[in-house]
């Protein structure tokens, strides 16, 4: 950290000082003159005001101690004991770290009734599973179930810790990392540790025009948040090699202001994050009753519609059809784009798709840096010849490939 101080009796013209800055960041109290939160850090003052009134000081940071922090904790995002499949995933990439850094893989279990599922995250490699099964766990309450995270990790000191980025892992993972004073980075794409179990974080930031990389060398544990669909879930054991603990914390720790009168449970709807087959829409559609040849594609294919943003702005589909940042993130066995162009908002949200089929006009769209097959053309004369070699036949993921081909 750096500041800048201010030698008060060095300065004799308080307004010719405060002129100096383009930020208006040198302002007068009571006490004589002060930096206030709209310095840059630009040290004009330092070096135009007069000698000796302004000083740049570099803070020392103190280091932790590394050594202290070890483990990979992914928290177990579940309702009612029924695991929520981003947890798998995260297991998935918290083994993958371990593995480099020599650091054992935890998971933790917050809820009420819950320690007969426990057994079943063993199956994924997960070393030690640690429960917390308390009647006052029972439904999702931000105040006792932070309470909980919090007692695991002053008791264990993980390292790192990995979230879903569920509407409940939104809530839970900002109150506890800043409970511990340390970072968060939210809806991480690629997650990645270095040898000295600091952990890289990426994801897109300043709109999708840039990929922020993220590290926290001075603070324990480090917090990252990912959606569903990014990462790959290992595939389940029959045999299991960890333990469950089953730990304990006490009724005040739990106390909360929140009462749960009723739960109403959504009804389940097929939405495109579980879609084996998507047929995207973008932005080349050119009016509403076009989307009705992509809805045929879709159907003929097994899968569903999505879309990109200018079609939800547009008021065209239904926002819960749109695959990015802004919208879902998906990994179905076969994605087709129709004139997409490849944003990096929408690319974060499916590239990690099995098969990516791209149709765009423009053969310099960024949609193909990541398509494995791309066809250069109009999606209104693509996609209709498609169609049509589809219905000669039963139609799969390599017959359409074959098509393209061809």
């Amino acid at each position: 950290m750096a500041k800048i101080i201010i030698h008060q009796k060095k300065i004799t013209d308080k307004h010719a000082v405060m002129s100096l800055c383009p930020f208006g960041a040198i302002q007068d109290s009571e006490g004589g003159l002060e930096i206030n939160a709209a310095c840059k850090m630009c040290k004009i003052c330092v070096r135009k005001g007069p000698e000796g009134a302004f000083e740049f000081v570099e803070e020392q940071v103190k280091q932790i101690d590394k050594d202290k922090w070890k483990g990979i904790l992914v928290y177990v995002d579940h309702v009612e004991g029924e695991i929520h499949p981003v947890t798998f995933e995260l297991i998935g990439k918290a083994r993958e770290m371990a593995a480099k850094i020599n650091h054992p893989v935890y998971a933790l279990f917050i809820g009420s009734g819950i320690a007969g599922q426990a057994g079943e995250l063993l199956h994924y490699g997960v070393d030690e599973v640690f429960v917390y099964d308390e009647p006052e766990l029972k439904d999702f309450r931000i105040e006792p179930y932070a309470a909980a995270f919090e007692d695991f990790i002053e008791n264990q000191h993980p390292s790192i810790a990995l979230v879903g980025g569920t509407t409940i892992g939104r809530s839970l993972a900002p109150r506890v990392a800043a409970r511990f004073r340390t970072g968060l980075t939210a809806d991480c794409t690629i997650l990645d540790v270095q040898e000295n179990s600091d952990l890289d974080q990426i994801r897109p930031a300043f709109g999708g025009n840039i990929m922020a990389h993220i590290y926290t060398p001075n603070h324990r544990p480090q917090f990252a948040t990912v959606r569903y669909k990014i990462f790959s879930a290992p595939e389940r054991s029959d045999e299991t090699a960890g333990l469950v603990t089953r730990c304990s914390i006490s009724a005040e720790k739990l106390a909360s202001k929140i009462e749960v009168l009723k739960v109403i449970k959504k009804e389940k709807v097929q939405t495109i994050e579980d879609a084996e087959v998507l047929v995207v829409a973008g932005r080349a559609i050119q009016k509403q009753e076009d989307l009705a040849m992509i809805e045929e594609l879709a159907q003929a294919l097994g899968g569903q519609v999505a879309c990109t943003r200018p079609l939800i702005e547009a008021g065209w589909i239904d926002a819960r059809k749109q695959v990015g940042l802004s919208g879902r993130t998906v990994k179905p066995k076969l994605i087709i784009t129709c004139g997409v162009s490849g944003a990096i908002q929408f690319v974060a949200g499916m590239n990690n798709s099995d098969c990516i089929i791209a149709i765009n006009q423009d053969k310099k769209a960024s949609i193909f840096n990541v398509a494995h097959y791309g066809i250069v053309g109009d999606l209104y004369e693509v996609v209709p010849q498609l169609l049509e070699k589809i219905r000669e036949g039963q139609m799969s993921v390599d017959h359409l490939k074959q098509a393209v081909n061809e």
